[in-house]
């Protein structure tokens, strides 16, 4: 019978083979030495020269990894030993490292991808090992067992790099891949080798003379790796990819496999004196053969995609199963007289599986050959890993949010209720109008220079005045916009007017199908516009009710004085309130002293995280787990050191005792301090200046407060509305440009000549109000404070 031998071995080519090969990928020239020789130096903070050699070495390795592919063991172990390193590396440097790689598919040299990924690079050198594993078994004759042996064992190992490929390796990829590194493709490519290894047990068992009923079964399980091989490689987008000769060989393989499994069986049959059963088996073994017949004439009338040498085979097969229907039939029908089954009716032949995935150990487990001669000494072996810089980063981020968020905004906001209960209590105003009689408060004095400095109320109404004036160019930016679309509209329904059913005129686009979108940004713009007109608004009621304030804080420090009471003429001098005062005195000491040790608190725990180096003791804990580990590839997982994080932050915890300390003695202070302020309140009730001095302190501080918000505002609105006019412009020049066109059409369609109009549409009328003016847009600003700005800055003796 006709074996699937190598009828040739071409170093070249393999169009003389019954079996595939997979073709190798190629790449770009990348070099690592630069690259990760600046990122030694900037992340790791190590003098990159220490591993000058590494660097050189890895280099090396790329170059000649990446070299012209001759098939032999030699290129093979370099390609491995590249392919080990790069796997320890992976656990030194992120995979990121700012080095491109560009590899090409292996189906396509003209469709390729790229980026700075070091598990796209494994991926692909991974790939290329798979690939010299196919070639090396396709290129063995299997004209002998020892050949056929090899063979077997190459396609096993290509299976299952693949397979490793699939599962393992390119779903770490970070960046997007060459479509042969797809998992169709990879699967595809894994159920090829598996049909060619156990291919090869097929050959080998028909050579050394096996049972027919096992070399059956063994054929039947070559048939189901050809259905998985097809299910694999007709999906998706894979048939774009994957070379169109492919899936025919994948479908002739196996009509071939299944004619050669009913042959064999039916040779049982005749040696069991089944002699009708065997006469079904090859008539089903000769369907095979014609379905199989049929395929060849359509590829070589069209395609020419299945090789001669397949061709001959099936012939080959062919012949030799009619041969034997023939001399089956006449022997049933003269001699034995066997009733023949229908061929539906005949036990399937069972599977024998003999090919299965097996990656080689120096690939599945690089880890335990580096410093051995198969793959040398792991190159940056003294750098730390890149994931214990990631847990030092991790544990200074935990560390900073604990401090940050857990101690420090814990106690900020303590101060912060201190001071909102003082503001509540005219703290420490109404002692500072006590203690200082005449004169302003610095906070007074600061923001009135604040306010000078920023050109005063008539500053501010400059910036307001032209914040209106632009919401005026604004609408009429609008406006323009609309009534070019409005006029166009108009000229529109004059074409059609008394235009003949049919004609052009009437057969015309209507404007309203064509300025939905313009009509839509109109009325977009119209409404922002609106509500900014709106908030200008606001903000001028709030200026306005502020003027005088803001006027008398823009004159000088002198003027402000004059118009700020002064107690000197009547002081509290009853022992009694002396004595209340300086209580309340005491108790807002007692405040600051607080406050103070407080931020010296603080400073004492910053100093503390900043003296905290996790780096030693994640050093530390690597290099247990490092000499508890049988290779030096060592995954490490951030998880991995939680344990240690959580003793770490242990010694933070005790600031929660302080907080609440702290919290309690605040909340004692602040209720003496309440109490002494309303004997402090009963006192001042006597005095006929004191309140009328606080309330214009505290009318000065609103003032300040609202002087900066509308400021703020008016600033923030000035950019808005330059960019607001920025875009309206273009709205109006759309709109504009499209009346124009429209207006040419319609001309025409009028049979009005062309030179009735401007020859220049830069000439068209144009309104020069609409020329846009300062830009300023106020955001909504809300207006408070204890001063009535209805009333004249008088202040009147007390009731």
């Amino acid at each position: 019978m006709f074996l699937f031998r190598q009828a040739a071995v071409d170093k070249d080519s393999n169009d003389n083979s019954t079996l595939l090969c997979v073709k190798f990928k190629t790449t770009d020239k990348s070099v690592y030495s630069k690259a990760l020789a600046e990122y030694i130096s900037s992340s790791y903070a190590e003098p990159p020269e220490a591993y000058r050699d590494d660097l050189r070495v890895l280099d090396e390795l790329r170059e000649a990894a990446a070299a012209t592919f001759d098939v032999n063991s030699n290129v093979l172990k370099r390609n491995i030993r590249y392919y080990g390193q790069l796997s320890f590396i992976l656990t030194k440097f992120p995979a990121d490292a700012n080095i491109n790689f560009m590899w090409s598919s292996a189906f396509d040299p003209e469709s390729g991808a790229s980026g700075k990924d070091l598990y796209f690079e494994r991926a692909s050198v991974l790939f290329n090992i798979g690939a010299f594993y196919s070639q090396l078994g396709c290129r063995e004759s299997r004209n002998d067992k020892d050949s056929l042996t090899r063979a077997f064992g190459h396609f096993q190992n290509a299976a299952g790099v693949f397979n490793l490929l699939r599962s393992k390796i390119v779903s770490e990829c970070r960046t997007q891949l060459t479509t042969d590194l797809s998992s169709y493709m990879l699967t595809t490519l894994e159920n090829l080798m598996l049909c060619q290894a156990q291919e090869c047990v097929w050959q080998r068992s028909v050579l050394t003379h096996m049972k027919d009923a096992n070399v059956a079964r063994i054929a039947m399980q070559v048939v189901e790796f050809y259905d998985a091989a097809i299910e694999s490689g007709s999906q998706g987008s894979l048939t774009s990819t994957i070379p169109a000769s492919w899936v025919d060989h994948f479908k002739i393989k196996r009509l071939f496999f299944l004619a050669e499994a009913q042959t064999k069986k039916a040779n049982e049959c005749l040696a069991g004196a089944h002699y009708g059963e065997e006469v079904a088996r090859l008539q089903a073994a000769q369907e095979l053969c014609n379905q199989a017949q049929e395929l060849v004439n359509y590829d070589q009338r069209w395609a020419k995609h299945i090789r001669p040498v397949i061709v001959d085979a099936l012939k080959a097969q062919q012949e030799f199963v009619s041969t034997s229907r023939t001399r089956a039939e006449r022997d049933n029908d003269v001699i034995y007289l066997d009733p023949v089954p229908a061929v539906t009716s005949l036990a399937p032949v069972t599977p024998y599986k003999l090919a299965m995935p097996k990656c080689p150990e120096i690939i599945e487990n690089p880890g335990a050959f580096l410093g051995e001669e198969e793959l040398g000494t792991p190159l940056f072996k003294g750098l730390v890993p890149f994931v214990i810089h990631q847990a030092a980063s991790l544990y200074e981020d935990r560390k900073d949010q604990l401090i940050s968020k857990d101690i420090v905004a814990v106690l900020d906001e303590l101060t912060a209720d201190c001071e909102s209960v003082l503001a509540s209590l005219n703290l420490p105003n109404a002692l500072e109008a006590i203690q200082k009689p005449i004169g302003l408060p610095p906070s007074v004095l600061v923001g009135a220079d604040e306010i000078r400095s920023d050109g005063g109320y008539i500053g501010l109404k400059r910036l307001l005045d032209n914040a209106l004036k632009s919401n005026q160019s604004a609408t009429a930016l609008v406006d323009a916009s609309e009534k070019a679309l409005d006029d166009e509209m108009r000229e529109d329904a004059q074409v059609r007017l008394g235009a003949a059913p049919g004609s052009e005129r009437a057969k015309r686009v209507e404007s309203t199908e064509l300025t939905n979108t313009f009509r839509s940004e109109i009325q977009k713009y119209r409404g922002i516009v609106e509500k900014a007109r709106e908030s200008d608004a606001a903000l001028q009621s709030q200026v306005e009710a502020w003027s005088k304030f803001f006027m008398l804080l823009s004159s000088s420090r002198d003027e402000i004085e004059r118009q700020v009471p002064s107690t000197t003429a009547n002081p509290l001098t009853d022992p009694h309130h002396s004595q209340i005062i300086a209580r309340l005195q005491q108790y807002m000491g007692e405040v600051s002293i607080m406050r103070r040790e407080r931020l010296k608190s603080i400073e004492k725990l910053k100093r503390l995280a900043s003296e905290d180096d996790v780096a030693p003791v994640l050093n530390e804990e690597m290099q247990r787990l490092a000499a508890q580990s049988s290779t030096p590839i060592l995954k490490f997982e951030l998880h991995q050191f939680e344990d240690l994080f959580a003793e770490r932050l242990d010694k933070y915890t005790s600031w929660k005792v302080y907080i609440e300390e702290e919290r309690e003695a605040q909340s004692e202070l602040l209720d003496s301090i309440r109490e002494a302020n309303q004997a402090f309140i009963a006192a001042r009730s006597t005095h006929p200046l004191l309140q009328q001095r606080e309330k214009a302190l505290v009318n000065l501080e609103t003032a300040i407060k609202r002087y900066r918000e509308a400021s703020f505002n008016l600033h923030d609105g000035a950019r808005f509305y330059a960019s607001l006019e920025a875009d309206l412009n273009k709205l109006k020049e759309g709109c504009l440009d499209f009346a124009m066109a429209r207006h040419i059409d319609a001309q025409d369609l009028m049979g009005i000549s062309q030179s009735d109009m401007p020859s220049d549409i830069s000439q068209a009328p144009y309104d020069a109000s609409t020329a846009p003016s300062a830009p300023s847009a106020p955001p909504n600003s809300s207006q408070g404070g204890t001063w009535d700005p209805t009333m004249p800055l008088r202040y009147a003796p007390s009731k």
